[in-house]
């Protein structure tokens, strides 16, 4: 076990060990900052949805028993894709999506642009939406 642990020191040391950390890190990083960059536009999702957008609640099950935003569809982010083409939109209609947080509402947004639809916005976290919608 000395003899491993003794090559595995020296290696991580020699300048490819040091090279290699580096570039992990580096993609640590970049995969962390796209995760936490999901582009929340809540004031834009209020004014669609004023302007008739489909509102699509991504959260949990569990999540919408504290509710939904009025005429919101539920939809896991999981399921997106599945979702949305069982309600038969076209490409260019205008989707609002959110969740908690605006992480899965981002990812889903994201999920549904590569499949090529062209109007999603990211509405962010519900209680964002809820507490800024009028009525």
């Amino acid at each position: 076990m000395g003899h491993n642990r003794q090559l595995y020191t020296n290696w991580i040391l020699r300048p490819e060990g040091i090279i290699m950390r580096t570039l992990l890190l580096l993609i640590l990083g970049v995969v962390l900052l796209a995760c936490s960059q999901s582009n929340v536009d809540t004031p834009a999702a209020l004014a669609a949805i004023e302007q008739g957008a489909v509102v699509i609640d991504v959260r949990t099950d569990e999540e919408v028993k504290d509710g939904m935003l009025p005429g919101a569809i539920h939809i896991p982010h999981q399921k997106i894709l599945e979702g949305v083409s069982a309600l038969n939109l076209s490409n260019d209609d205008t989707i609002v999506l959110y969740c908690r947080s605006g992480n899965r509402s981002g990812m889903a947004a994201s999920t549904l642009q590569a499949e090529g639809y062209t109007h999603i916005i990211n509405g962010g976290g519900y209680r964002d939406l809820i507490g800024n919608s009028p009525g």
